[in-house]
């Protein structure tokens, strides 16, 4: 593991904590990659820079839907937390 994940687990962040923060550096990643792929098919007009940009399309996609996965996910845990402790 990346010692810097590891060094949140060490000091106690929750899981979904350190997952959903990962998300958004990877969906960051491939909002920029996306761009530049855009970039390049806007000037080539190549197949292949089309399907550059429908890879980064389709991985910001994935990486979002996981993203709101863990948001939801951290509610219910919460709720739950809240309910038991009631």
């Amino acid at each position: 593991m990346d010692n810097r994940l590891q060094r949140l687990v060490d000091m106690g962040e929750s899981g979904t904590d350190i997952l959903h923060g990962e998300l958004k550096n990877l969906m960051y990643e491939a909002e920029q990659q996306l761009t530049l792929a855009q970039e390049a098919e806007d000037k080539s007009g190549e197949a292949m820079d089309s399907m550059e940009r429908k890879y980064w399309e389709g991985m910001l996609d994935a990486y979002t839907e996981v993203y709101k996965l863990t948001y939801d996910l951290a509610f219910a845990i919460q709720d739950r937390v809240r309910l038991t402790n009631q």
